[in-house]
Order: C-alpha cells, then structure tokens, then sequence
C-alpha cells in the first residue's frame, strides 16, 4: 500500500506542473492566436506576405530549428526511443510560428503546436527531476494530454489522446494517472487565465434504428475516404516538395504563394487560417457550400506540406463539419448531429484516435452525440487503412487482425517490417540410424 501511495503522490505532484505548464502555455498560445486571426481579419492585404513569411520562418527554422523539426513525429518518436531530451526551444519556436503562420493566413489548427510544447516542457521537468526511461516516458504522454486538453477546452479527451496516439489500437495506460493530472490542470489553468473557448451547439439526439446505422456506415466511409485523401496528399506533397526543393524556406515561400493564388481563385478568405466562423455555421445553415470540405483540405494541405507550422485538428473540423453538413441532406441525418460527427471523425480517423475523438465530441457537443460518433470514427478508423497524419505512429497489430508484428513498427516503416508472427519451427533433422 504505501509503494502505491508513494507513486500516485509521484504522479500527482509531476502531473500537476507538467499541467500548470502546459495550461500556461496554451493561454498564451490562443491569446497570441487570437490576436493574430483578428489583426489578419481587419487587414486582410497582409495575407499577400505569407510567401515572405514563410522564407524568413524557413530560414529561421533551418539555422535553429533542424532538431525539432520533426514536430508530433519527433516527440512520439521520443516516447518510444527514449532519445535525447527534447529542446526546450520548441515551446516557443512552435508557438511563434503558428501564430506567424495564421497572421499571414496559412490554413493551419492548434493541436500540433499545443502537443509539441506539452512535451518538451515535460521532458524538460522529466530531466530536472532525473526520472527513469519510464517515467519520462509516462511524463511525455501527460505533457502530450496536458497541451491537447487545455487548449481545446476537453480535458478527457486530452487523457485519451495523451494515451491513444502514441500506439495504435493500444492504450498507453501506465501514464494514466499523470495524464489525467495534467490534463485537467492544464484545462483549469487555461481558464483561470481567462482564455474562453469555441462553444459548440449541443447536437439533438436520435434514436438507434437499423436503417440509422445504415446511414452512418454510409458516413464512415465517406469519412475514410476523404480522410485518406487528406493524409496521402498532404504526405505525397511534401515528399515531392522536399525532393524537387532543397531548402525550406524556398519551399515554404512556394507554398505561400500557392495559398494565395488558391486564394485568390476561390474569391473567400473563409480557407484561411483556422476557419472556426464555417465549423460554426455548419450546424445551422444547410447552404454551406458543396465543396467547401475539398477546398479546406487542400488548404491545409498545401501550408502543411510546404512547412508552415500548426496542426491538423481544426482544420479537419471544418473539413469533417462541412462534410457532415452535405451528407446529412442525401442521408437523411439531422444537420446539426451530423455536423458534429463528421467533425469529429476526420481527425479521429486520420490521426489514428477513435476513442479519445469520441470522448472529445461529447465533451464539445454534449451526450446527443452518442453513439453516433463512435460508429462513425470506428468504421473510418478501420478503412482508412494504415496510414495516419503522424507516421511516427507504432503499429503492434493490423488494424484488421491477426497476428502480432515482431516489433512495434513506425507507419512510415510498415511496408519493410515482418507481416506476422515468426514462421513455425521447424522439426529438428532426425539422426542417422
């Protein structure tokens, strides 16, 4: 008893500064952010200097930054590698990109920045303490779920997350306890720094019926086919980019000025930077744009793949919201519900995180939401295949069964690594008579 005492006053006290640090930062960060969007709104001309912007931040980024490039991969990577100590000047190099990246109208979101500086805070604090392999390891994960639920206001889901991205189809739940800590303390800091969040609208629910189930599979796969379609373009786009373009702050100017001429032909600024106002009027108004989705995916795939920082899950909101909303007119679905399904089943499916998306819909839209959203994230999760927005992703066992792989094996390795357990042993040659 007092052993499990001791660790879980261990945890406590560990988790609840990664979550004051965490929760300090995000305020922070969305303040920053929403100044940037709101400075960006009344004087839309400075979008015509994403190309600039982008050359001096890839500049920046190739003289001091060539060690945290890697973003999320690096700081899963970490967590399963046990590598050197991740360079506390991601926190803020993260952060002052992103908010440069939405100022100057890059189509970008907020997870990816918030992840990266919860855990290089936290490994910095797992190191000033001389924690064991495992315990920066568990320490990582509460930094992970630490910044994912104070800056999107869900704490739970931030858990979840913190526990579900690093491992495919497998919970990381020896960090549970400084996971949800820091979390919930971040998520507390957050608001006591008088950051107010996006309220969503709470979805009407409906009841369970076969031919309703029908439907969401319908949903499901159009979910997984758009969410394939996002994570191939955004990863082919920036291999062909990095292949034809060696330097970064060339290819990041390219794809500024790519944005803007997408801009321009589309004649809206709605593509731009995280595009809350369209998730919003998703749920009330059925006249949103057909292709609306389409275009805000191939926004964010362009700004991400050219190197601009921030993340994919609001982004993928509006992607998934706006999806949701021209479906639930064929599919008979209400609006509103579907809205808030398809929002949060994109991201679920492309970032490999079914259960921690669920929990965050409810956190968002209320308990209406279920058991819809978890139908639909499941079926995208599954045939969307294996292949995910971090390819730092482990895979112990495929998605669609069988045995386990040798080892846990990153996405981007998948095609080089065993498919199956070790071939069955052989009888050993009979001796001669």
């Amino acid at each position: 008893m007092k052993q499990y005492t001791r660790a879980f006053a261990q945890w406590l006290s560990l988790g609840a500064l990664v979550g004051v640090a965490c929760g300090v930062a995000s305020a922070v960060f969305l303040r920053s952010l929403e100044w940037a969007t709101k400075l960006r709104g009344q004087h839309e001309v400075i979008v015509y200097a994403l190309p600039l912007a982008g050359l001096v931040l890839g500049a920046v980024y190739d003289r001091w930054g060539k060690p945290i490039r890697g973003g999320n991969n690096l700081v899963i990577d970490t967590v399963h590698e046990g590598s050197p100590q991740l360079p506390l000047r991601m926190a803020p190099m993260v952060l002052v990109g992103t908010v440069l990246t939405h100022l100057f109208g890059g189509s970008a979101g907020r997870e990816g920045t918030a992840v990266q500086m919860g855990a290089s805070l936290a490994d910095a604090i797992a190191h000033r303490f001389r924690l064991a392999i495992e315990g920066r390891r568990e320490l990582l994960a509460a930094g992970i779920a630490g910044g994912f639920g104070s800056v999107f206001g869900t704490p739970i889901a931030g858990v979840i997350f913190g526990l579900e991205v690093v491992t495919i189809g497998r919970m990381e739940y020896q960090a549970l306890v400084p996971a949800l800590v820091a979390s919930i303390v971040g998520d507390l800091v957050t608001r006591a720094l008088g950051v107010v969040h996006t309220p969503y609208p709470l979805v009407p629910s409906l009841d369970l019926t076969p031919l309703v189930v029908g439907r969401w599979i319908v949903f499901g796969i159009a979910v997984a086919l758009v969410s394939v379609v996002f994570v191939e373009l955004t990863h082919r786009l920036k291999k062909l980019l990095e292949e034809r373009i060696r330097w970064l702050a060339v290819r990041m100017m390219l794809g500024g000025a790519l944005v803007i001429v997408l801009w321009k032909l589309v004649g809206t600024s709605r593509y731009l930077g995280l595009g809350v106002p369209t998730i919003l009027q998703s749920f009330s108004d059925p006249t949103v744009p057909t292709f609306a989705f389409a275009l805000k995916l191939l926004f964010t795939a362009v700004t991400l793949s050219a190197g601009f920082l921030g993340g994919e899950v609001t982004p993928l909101f509006f992607v998934g919201a706006t999806l949701g909303a021209v479906l639930s007119r064929p599919l008979g679905l209400p609006l509103e519900l579907a809205a808030g399904v398809g929002l949060a089943a994109v991201f679920g499916a492309a970032a490999n995180t079914p259960i921690a998306l669920s929990i965050m819909a409810v956190e968002l839209l209320g308990g209406g939401v279920l058991p819809h959203v978890v139908i639909v994230t499941v079926v995208a999760y599954l045939l969307s295949g294996h292949r995910g927005i971090y390819p730092a992703q482990r895979l112990g066992r495929l998605k669609h069964g069988g045995p386990l792989l040798h080892r846990l094996v990153p996405l981007r390795d998948l095609d080089d690594a065993p498919s199956a357990s070790p071939p069955p042993r052989e009888d050993p040659p009979k001796p001669p008579v």
